[in-house]
């Protein structure tokens, strides 16, 4: 059996990078706190009054505060925006989606707003949310190299994702979260208005094409899909954070990738 010991510098960073990668982001308390050896007494039931003769006991009140944000607002203030700017600003000033407050940054998009090519990915990770750009980390850089391997850049396309703050840990948005950030996706899209689109992993796939089935059964299958009021070809593909668990999996997207660049060249988009 092992010996306990201080843990080391590298030791140390590791673990800072556990509690962030989890979404911890606070201390309490400036020094640790042994809860273990602290023998604190349990707190004294609170009085109750006794309800009089023949009145019911008073029903216990709900907690007060919204539950959660209101896809109503979502969506109203999404369409009051007539600019990239415009949305924005909306996103920055809308509270309804919890995401906002774990996250450092709203991460809007990156690329080139002129552009007819769109690629949607899933949400921001943790060097997206340190840099407030879409796909800047070990994805972003992969996302880079296919994008080459096409004729294609980030002045040549325009990139954003489903949701515009990072999950604690990462994790896969809820579907509350969901619907919550998708008014603003769809104003986003309309503004720009793609002449192809791509979607990059199975949740952004899901919420352009509006199925429940799984990327590897509807990647590389074009559709036409409806995202808010502006209609347009859409691709689905592996997303690049998959392909570097899986590089085998880089065959298929290989596939998918010239499957667009056609597209692209049949449209003069390039």
């Amino acid at each position: 059996m092992s010996q306990d010991r201080p843990l080391n510098n590298a030791e140390l960073l590791s673990v800072l990078d556990w509690y962030r990668a989890a979404g911890v982001d606070l201390a309490v308390l400036d020094e640790p706190v042994d809860r273990f050896a602290q023998k604190s007494p349990m707190p004294a039931a609170m009085p109750s009054r006794a309800a009089p003769a023949g009145e019911a006991p008073a029903a216990p009140q709900p907690l007060s505060g919204p539950v959660g944000g209101d896809p109503g607002e979502a969506r109203q203030l999404a369409a009051s925006a007539q600019s990239l700017d415009a949305l924005r600003a909306a996103l920055e000033s809308y509270d309804g989606c919890g995401l906002k407050f774990r996250a450092t940054q709203l991460v809007f998009a990156d690329g080139n707003p002129e552009a007819k090519i769109m690629l949607i990915g899933e949400a921001p990770g943790a060097e997206e949310d340190r840099q407030g750009k879409p796909f800047v980390g070990r994805s972003g850089q992969l996302l880079d190299r296919m994008l080459g391997a096409i004729g294609l850049d980030r002045t040549s396309v325009y990139i954003v994702n489903t949701v515009p703050w990072r999950p604690p840990g990462n994790r896969t948005p809820t579907p509350e979260e969901m619907e919550l950030c998708l008014p603003f996706l769809n104003r986003q899209v309309e503004l720009v208005a793609p002449k192809l689109v791509m979607t990059l992993g199975g949740p952004a796939m899901q919420t352009v094409f509006k199925t429940t089935s799984g990327i590897i059964k509807m990647r590389g299958k074009w559709q036409d899909v409806t995202i808010g009021a502006h209609a347009v070809p859409a691709l689905p593909t592996l997303h690049p954070a998959y392909l570097l668990r899986n590089p085998p999996a880089k065959q298929q997207a290989w596939r998918d990738l010239l499957s667009f660049k056609q597209r692209v060249d049949e449209l003069g988009l390039a």
